[in-house]
């Protein structure tokens, strides 16, 4: 039994990660910073101390990079990458500004951009934080950096990922995946990888 630790993982399950996660062969290890998430670990994604160094194969990490001011998005890629075994992989998704900004600068800005179960989403909330879950007092859902998908990569690769395999999805998804690699996992592997976690890979 494999170990993926969900880091941010309210209110998504294992079933609703990926279709490799998804499989019986991975245990699912969840840690929020939000005490009500029910996970295993209480915790930010800035400081793991929990979660000891090289105990988990992989690591899912769902639109929680863009939470975090730019300068401290390297610290939680260290922690990411001190958590992870040698040859693991980890998993992210996050908004894909490229996109979100071609309806901004169709000034679309409060216009819907999509509907998810939370009610209408628009560029604003995309770029900023759901500004309903902010005015409830979570101001830790506020948005304060993002990427592109050459931005994503670089960051990665500059964080010790040395491999990564990005996707950019459009309209009506609006978002980047990415599946990095640490070393001594090698390109193939992580190809076949990427086909288990990416969506809508083959």
């Amino acid at each position: 039994m494999q170990t993926f630790l969900h880091v941010g993982c309210v209110p998504k399950r294992r079933e609703s990660t990926t279709r490799g996660f998804a499989t019986p062969g991975w245990r699912e290890l969840r840690l929020d910073i939000d005490p009500a998430a029910a996970s295993d670990i209480v915790g930010s994604m800035t400081d793991m101390a929990e979660v000891a160094d090289a105990s988990v194969e992989a690591l899912f990490s769902s639109h929680n990079l863009e939470h975090l001011f730019a300068h401290e998005v390297p610290v939680a890629l260290a922690e990411f990458r001190r958590v992870l075994r040698p040859g693991g992989l980890a998993v992210i998704t996050c908004p894909d500004l490229q996109s979100v900004c071609e309806l901004v600068a169709q000034d679309k800005l409060t216009d819907s951009a999509y509907v998810s179960p939370a009610g209408p989403i628009a560029p604003l909330d995309i770029l900023y934080g759901h500004r309903g879950e902010v005015a409830r007092g979570k101001t830790y859902m506020a948005h304060k950096c993002g990427f592109t998908e050459r931005v994503l990569v670089g960051t990665l690769q500059a964080a010790g990922f040395e491999l990564v395999v990005p996707l950019r999805r459009g309209a009506p998804y609006f978002d980047l995946w990415a599946v990095a690699g640490v070393p001594p996992l090698r390109a193939e592997r992580l190809v076949e990888m990427a086909r288990e976690h990416l969506p809508g890979a083959r």
